[in-house]
């Protein structure tokens, strides 16, 4: 098994004040993310903050190439080898280290000088790889995004909503986003986008059958593309949690009319129904109505 070396506490501490005082910035000012254990979100965090210290070794060789690849190949870096300071700090952009071979721990200080630092909610749909999927317009996702409440640790499942599942991704860095994709080619775009927007906190899974949560952390809440399978998936997500909580996406009458009986039947309460609809000038200056969902909600 390969030896993974990682920073201890003061370690860590020692760094970000090396870089506070190099800098001049305060320490408060300076995000950091230790990716020796576990490998996080490191793009998101760095698209949305200014100033990131990020903690590496040898098991995030592919660090940079990820970073060149997600168009951060002018991003301005600075980066020194040791698990405390004292060695040599160089100053480069990323494309031009690409290659930089990491056998051992490194520091890695990145200043985003163009970014807002704004948490994004709502995700253009152009952003997105493209695929079989039909993506809901980035209004009705900022709605939906709403609704989750998604908080940093969260573990919420996802049922054929891939753009939701990056979005609740980026919002739950510290937690993980199951998502059902039933069919292989919204996986293979679900993949796709994983890897675009740097979300590691993914976990894919192909259905929602007995036993296809096991292994998985407990979902706090679940998000379902109504279908054919919705009665049973809510059965198993059940068996898994409980206490789950609900959100039906549907542009169907019926499935509104009906999901009152199915959640009667598994006992879950609260339930409110909310329809969206969302109207956009195009380029004729002629306004252009989106689908128009419904969103049920309910809770065991």
């Amino acid at each position: 098994m390969e030896q993974i070396t990682y920073f201890r506490n003061m370690e860590m501490l020692s760094w970000l004040g090396y870089f506070s005082n190099r800098m001049d910035v305060s320490p408060e000012n300076i995000h950091i993310m230790n990716i020796c254990q576990k490998m996080k979100n490191v793009i998101p965090l760095i698209e949305a903050h200014r100033r990131v210290l990020i903690f590496a070794c040898e098991k995030n060789r592919e660090l940079l190439f990820q970073l060149w690849e997600a168009g951060m190949g002018g991003l301005r870096v600075w980066y020194g080898f040791g698990a405390a300071p004292g060695g040599e700090v160089r100053e480069a952009d990323v494309k031009s280290i690409v290659g930089l071979e990491i056998a051992g721990p490194v520091v890695f200080f990145f200043d985003n000088e163009t970014t807002r630092e704004s948490y994004r909610i709502g995700i253009k749909n152009e952003n997105f790889s493209r695929g079989p999927i039909r993506y809901v317009g980035s209004e009705i996702r900022a709605v939906i995004m709403s609704m989750l409440d998604v908080d940093r640790q969260d573990v919420i499942c996802i049922v054929n909503g891939e753009s939701i599942v990056i979005e609740a991704a980026i919002a739950a860095a510290s937690g993980t986003i199951i998502a059902v994709e039933p069919d292989s080619g919204s996986e293979q775009s679900m993949r796709e986008n994983a890897a675009k927007f740097g979300v590691h906190n993914v976990e894919i899974i192909s259905n929602l059958v007995p036993g296809a949560l096991d292994d998985l952390p407990t979902p706090r809440l679940a998000f379902l593309v109504a279908s054919d399978h919705t009665e049973a998936e809510i059965e198993v997500l059940l068996q898994k949690n409980s206490h789950m909580q609900f959100i039906i996406y549907t542009l169907e009458l019926d499935v509104v009319s009906n999901m009152k009986n199915i959640f009667d039947r598994f006992g879950i309460r609260n339930m409110d129904v909310m329809q969206i609809m969302v109207s956009k000038t195009n380029r004729h200056n002629m306004f252009v109505t989106q689908p128009v969902p419904w969103l049920i909600s309910g809770e065991k």
